[in-house]
């Protein structure tokens, strides 16, 4: 095996360790992801600003119980979180949740997964939304992941979509696995989709551009629990539609999949993939487009509970990478918790916080943080909910109250939010890379997507944790390829980036 190397991350002023306030409190009412085996998956959290106020709201799914829309109301940064209530249509049976500019008006839309039929709803930019007539085919199927891009010379985007366990197969549920879909447009709308098979019960799909070479590709992360033998983590060209193959250098790696990040955490501006599983998490390092699983030394396998007297593998769900305490290294967050009662694993599975060190290995900081709890985890999101320039969280769980954490971590360093934004299509500049740096030493890179995690995605400015840079130079990197100019900006506060287009 390749032996890997430990990289040091420039040097930042020390940080208290990160320290997370419950403010469940806040929610004008408990909402809880509930169901019977259909919603043993799922379970996800759409995080955009639904409104325009620069604050991001968020639509939890409830499985057998309806979604939720909460409307953010905190009254300025660092003050306590509030939440109203929106006023959303009453959808049952919806597993995941994510935001996206589907016809390029500037505001939100929302894709909801469901056991069922898929709905894309149209948003009116004051937290309004209704069933969009857009030609597209929801289908009826027990759908569990998504991602979505602009192919080029395309007014609309291209929606993936993963769906699991085939209820209607006699035969099932083992070794049942359900087809996936790709929705191509038209002129104005959808196609029928096209079916990915065979498919391997997908949980998670992310489109990225991982190779940095201008093509996105199409990754879907897979249960073996369901299809047994003969599956594997995917990888979809999508021009032309084939998989990737050994053949072509992709390895084929089986494991209990649930969730993908992606994010850079070496600054040598490639992104690495985390993969959630039953058991061992498994994060993969990108050198150079070849993708390398990091060895246990690394701390990021969290594949036991860490505290408690539960001694059995943990079951990894969402997982999200964003700098915390804004010490200009990354970290990572992963929603834990047991399927249901499957006794091979954990019960009382904690979520994970996983601080990336300055050597680049990673160290637990869930229990002392204060978001340590045994519920059944599932989607989650990292956002700067009261716009004071710290991470905060919202987890999801399984038969239990959803968690909303804000991030009080004292001592944080410092942070930068960035909006890449273009009139017409994709507004929300999906694909673009976004660069920071700081000097000669510290450089941050962030793609643009949608997908990933675990039944939830999020839309909304980049954040970057600085360390003790006060002025940074950041970078444009649009869906086209075209390259801004760097410019120069100061530190802690949120930015939006107008692409500045000849003729428009």
């Amino acid at each position: 095996m390749k032996a890997f190397a430990i990289w040091v991350v420039s040097a930042c002023s020390a940080v208290a360790g990160p320290v997370f306030e419950d403010r469940a409190g806040a929610l004008p009412v408990q909402h809880i992801y509930g169901g019977g085996w259909e919603h043993f998956v799922g379970g996800g959290v759409a995080v955009l600003d639904c409104n325009g106020d620069t604050l991001p709201d968020f639509y939890a799914a409830g499985g057998e119980n309806t979604g939720r829309l909460f409307i953010n109301r905190t009254s300025a940064p660092g003050a306590p979180l509030a939440f109203d209530l929106g006023t959303i249509q009453d959808f049952t049976g919806v597993t995941g949740a994510y935001p996206l500019d589907v016809d390029s008006d500037g505001a939100l839309d929302l894709m909801l997964l469901r056991v069922g039929e898929n709905l894309l709803l149209r948003g009116d930019g004051a937290c309004g939304f209704t069933r969009a007539d857009w030609g597209f085919h929801g289908r009826d199927r027990w759908s569990t992941a998504f991602s979505a891009t602009w192919e080029a010379d395309r007014d609309w985007p291209t929606l993936a979509i993963g769906n699991y366990v085939n209820r209607d197969d006699p035969d099932g549920p083992f070794e049942a696995c359900d087809v996936n879909e790709l929705h191509r447009p038209r002129a104005a709308g959808y196609r029928a989709p096209i079916l990915l098979e065979p498919g391997f019960c997908a949980l998670s799909m992310l489109i990225s551009d991982w190779m940095r070479i201008g093509v996105p590709e199409l990754r879907i992360s897979n249960d073996r629990h369901y299809y047994v033998r003969g599956g594997y983590e995917e990888m979809w060209r999508l021009d032309p539609l084939t998989p990737r193959t050994e053949a072509d250098g992709w390895d084929r790696v089986s494991l209990w999949g649930m969730g993908i990040a992606s994010g850079d955490i070496s600054g040598d501006g490639l992104p690495d993939v985390m993969l959630t599983s039953m058991g061992d998490q498994l994060l993969q390092i990108n050198e150079g487009g070849t993708l390398r699983s990091v060895p246990y030394a690394f701390g990021t396998y969290a594949q036991r509970p860490y505290q408690g007297d539960d001694g059995r593998p943990s079951t990894g769900w969402h997982a999200q990478f964003g700098d915390v305490d804004n010490d200009g290294r990354i970290d990572l967050f992963i929603a834990k918790g047991n399927v249901d009662q499957m006794p091979s694993n954990a019960m009382a599975d904690p979520n994970n916080l996983l601080m990336q060190q300055p050597d680049g290995t990673f160290a637990e900081a869930g229990g002392a943080a204060g978001i340590a709890g045994p519920q059944r985890s599932r989607g989650a999101g990292l956002a700067d909910f009261d716009g004071d320039g710290r991470l905060d969280l919202v987890v999801v769980n399984r038969r239990a109250p959803l968690e909303l954490w804000q991030n009080l971590t004292p001592g944080a360093s410092h942070w930068l939010a960035v909006e890449p934004r273009q009139k017409g299509v994709n507004s929300r500049a999906v694909g673009a890379w976004v660069t920071v740096r700081a000097g000669e030493d510290a450089k941050w890179v962030q793609e643009v997507t949608i997908g990933g995690g675990h039944g939830s995605g999020q839309a909304g400015p980049m954040h970057f944790g600085l360390g003790d840079a006060q002025e940074v130079q950041v970078q444009i990197t649009w869906p086209d390829g075209t390259v801004d100019p760097w410019q120069m900006v100061q530190s802690d506060q949120r930015i939006e980036i107008l692409r500045n287009t000849p003729g428009q």
